[in-house]
């Protein structure tokens, strides 16, 4: 039973991954799981300073998932590197850490810095990032911004790129076709929805920032539609996510085209819940005679 999957040239020993933000290093989590277990640990998103992120309350729970608006707080590249990095020696598992900016030139910053660093197995670029030099549009909302980003990043880097594509977009497709055309590697979706909540009794937002992230079961049909889509636009691999609970929704993300499937918002619902999605994967595959996991890739039609 094979359940080993390539992407750019990258072998997994399994599909199953965490999505940046919802397992920081893993360090917080390695008490629940073996990380060895995981076919990738994909890092929090790491910008060449330390940013402060939004200011709180930024985290609010609404029906089916929950709202963030973190505004990707994280150390800085060097503290990543000396702590977070060190960290991951440890373990025998793949390793892709997650790129985030606010110029172009931030991310080449970042992405020249883990070029040469033995640990990093692949980069996935956030572009849902807000360009400041763009009047705060996210580079993943204008394929032009887009592709500009992508190619720029593809030339200065030594390890294989992935794009994190945003689903607050007209056509999922296009987007997928920018990436590829730039050079992208590889694709990852979906990334969280744009959602509000009032305090009806405070009269107020629940979130400073107004607006946040949604993530969750709440967006699982959104994403599996959106990799089907992607899918059927690009010949480069896909790692799908958004509201994965089980391994029953990792197997529907690649039945509709995933290579690969990343837990992200239910970690913090159950932490042993990426063990458990590897173990029900291999359990299916026995149960239903799947010897090889790439076989049910793209099945649907």
């Amino acid at each position: 039973m094979n359940t080993k999957v390539k992407i750019a040239g990258v072998e997994f020993n399994n599909p199953v991954m965490t999505a940046s933000g919802t397992f920081g290093s893993g360090m917080e989590y390695a008490e629940f799981v073996d990380l060895n277990k995981l076919g990738a640990v994909v890092t929090k998103g790491v910008a060449n300073v330390p940013w402060e992120g939004n200011p709180t309350p930024r985290v609010a729970e609404v029906y089916g998932g929950m709202l963030n608006a973190i505004g990707l707080q994280n150390p800085g590249v060097d503290v990543f590197i000396n702590r977070d990095l060190e960290f991951l020696k440890k373990y025998d598992t793949k390793v892709i850490v997650n790129v985030c900016g606010k110029s172009v030139e931030d991310y080449l910053e970042v992405v020249e810095r883990l070029s040469d660093e033995e640990r990093v197995d692949m980069l996935e670029i956030n572009v849902s990032c807000p360009n400041v030099k763009e009047g705060a549009i996210a580079f993943g909302q204008k394929k032009e911004a887009l592709f500009d980003i992508t190619s720029r990043i593809k030339k200065v880097s030594k390890k294989p790129i992935i794009m994190k594509l945003s689903p607050n977009v007209t056509s999922i497709a296009e987007m997928a076709k920018a990436a590829e055309a730039a050079g992208a590697d590889a694709i990852s979706l979906i990334n969280t929805i744009t959602g509000m909540k009032i305090d009806i009794y405070k009269r107020k937002f629940a979130l400073a920032n107004k607006t946040g992230g949604l993530s969750g079961p709440a967006i699982k049909p959104v994403a599996v539609r959106m990799v089907y889509e992607a899918s059927k636009a690009v010949n480069i691999p896909i790692i799908g996510m958004g509201g994965i609970a089980s391994a029953e929704d990792a197997i529907e993300f690649i039945m509709a085209g995933a290579t690969a499937v990343a837990v992200g918002a239910m970690n913090f619902h159950d932490p042993y819940l990426t063990g458990k999605v590897v173990d029900g994967i291999e359990e299916y595959m026995r149960n239903y005679n799947v010897d090889d996991i790439n076989s049910i890739r793209g099945i649907v039609e």
